[in-house]
């Protein structure tokens, strides 16, 4: 870790210098002890305003409490707080509904104390009762802080909804290096998902599907490998590995603020934890963290480019015949997801985003020919973006992540099974559907998984 990301004030300093006219986000602190700053910044952001902390009973004692009481200490005019006590509290509509009843009943500004739930609860109520918020962070554990929308589950369907970034962040890292095991190390692997994921971006924009917005773009990767590169750090609580990754984690908060999109930070490494949120899965009794599933999306996502770009641009077929002997109709694919989705709600929300993809096979012809012409270029770029799949391992193991699917309660054949829903549940194109495209897929999945393969005993 360089001595330019040493002091949390430092990363301060480059986000706030970063925020355009028009952001969202217009002020962000952090450093040790940033909480004892909370009612100043509350003062250059909403003046007078009334307000109130929203929390869980753990974030509450995490930092809850305290910034309660310096608010009351400097005389603002604090409602009760507004505390979450259910044991299942995740980020569902039901319990945005819940805090937007509470909201609708006063004019206070929200504090959002916490990690991505109460954030991303907090982020939506707020939207809907017309009033910016702000956020104090309890743990660097996912990138949602400052992100544009909330991921919410509503009706079993899990889903990125529109709504602004808060309007402030404090980050006090001797709060967030106190944070229960393993969120950090969530953060951690939340943050090296941006790999792939901007490998996917690469792959789309090179595929005529969706362009890298090159503002996006820039507040997130050229400094990626930086604010990785102290994994070990992170799982000591060491504080300027923590304001590396925070600064990390907001930036890219920032990147999909400036995209308005969630795709600088989200690719086919998502899909798998989305996947397995709307299966409602749960290891040991508890739903695994949002970056501990990502943590395996993201080793399958390097694992897939691994593959790809040990092929050259010859094996892509793209005479008509070829394409229409392997392409699916939209009939069989309409059955595939019913087979897939059971819910039959669900399998009509899956289908809604396949049926934005899906195209005929004369289209597909032309797209591939396209990647195929230009096929050197793409995969010199996708291999600079791209880390080794074993080095990610490695990297995910040292912060503490969960580096095997069976560490978060996946078995090697529900992870098979998974690539293919997977790339069902979004439209965003990926490299789960350029191996569909290319007529790959079998190939790949299988030889991941065959003795050899990355996830054959990793």
């Amino acid at each position: 870790m360089t001595n330019e990301l040493a002091t949390g004030q430092e990363a301060e300093k480059r986000i706030n210098a970063l925020l355009w006219n028009g952001a969202m986000t217009r002020f962000v602190r952090i450093g040790s002890g940033a909480l004892a700053t909370i009612d100043d910044c509350i003062s250059q952001c909403f003046q007078e305003k009334p307000v109130v902390i929203i929390a869980d009973s753990s974030t509450y004692l995490a930092a809850g409490q305290a910034a309660n009481e310096r608010l009351h200490a400097a005389g603002r005019d604090v409602l009760d707080p507004f505390l979450f006590e259910e044991k299942d509290l995740y980020a569902e509509y039901r319990f945005v509904e819940q805090l937007e009843t509470f909201l609708r009943g006063t004019d206070a500004i929200p504090i959002a104390v916490g990690s991505g739930t109460i954030n991303d609860l907090t982020k939506l109520a707020s939207h809907q009762t017309g009033r910016p918020y702000m956020v104090v962070g309890t743990a660097a554990s996912m990138d949602g802080y400052t992100a544009f929308g909330a991921s919410i589950t509503r009706d079993g369907y899990k889903q990125t909804m529109a709504c602004p970034a808060p309007l402030a962040v404090v980050i006090d890292l001797d709060v967030i290096a106190n944070a229960p095991p393993g969120m950090n190390a969530a953060g951690y692997a939340d943050l090296i998902a941006k790999v792939p994921a901007g490998a996917d971006w690469i792959l789309a924009d090179w595929a005529g599907v969706e362009p890298i917005d090159p503002d996006a773009w820039g507040l997130v990767q050229p400094q990626l490998r930086t604010w990785l590169g102290d994994p070990a750090g992170i799982r000591r609580g060491d504080r300027t590995a923590l304001a590396g990754l925070v600064e990390g984690l907001i930036m890219t908060g920032l990147g999909m603020q400036r995209a308005n999109s969630s795709r600088p930070a989200s690719g086919a490494d998502h899909q798998f934890s989305h996947l397995w949120d709307m299966q409602h899965h749960t290891h040991h009794g508890a739903t695994p963290l949002h970056g501990f599933k990502v943590a395996i999306g993201t080793l399958a996502s390097a694992a897939m480019y691994e593959w790809v770009l040990a092929k050259q641009a010859e094996m892509i077929a793209t005479s008509p015949s070829a394409i229409r002997d392997r392409w699916p109709s939209w009939d069989r694919t309409e059955q595939d997801v019913r087979s897939n989705f059971a819910n039959g709600f669900l399998a009509e929300q899956v289908l809604n985003q396949c049926r934005t993809k899906y195209m005929e096979s004369n289209v597909l012809g032309k797209r591939l020919e396209r990647l195929k012409s230009q096929w050197d270029a793409v995969s010199s770029e996708l291999s600079r973006q791209l880390l080794p799949a074993k080095q990610i391992q490695s990297m995910l193991a040292d912060a503490g992540a969960p580096h095997t699917p069976e560490a978060i309660g996946i078995s090697r054949t529900r992870l098979r099974t998974s690539f293919g829903q997977a790339q069902k549940i979004r439209s965003r194109y990926t490299i789960l559907d350029f191996l569909l495209e290319a007529g790959w897929w079998d190939h790949c999945i299988t030889d991941l998984f065959e003795p050899g393969g990355f996830f054959h005993g990793s």
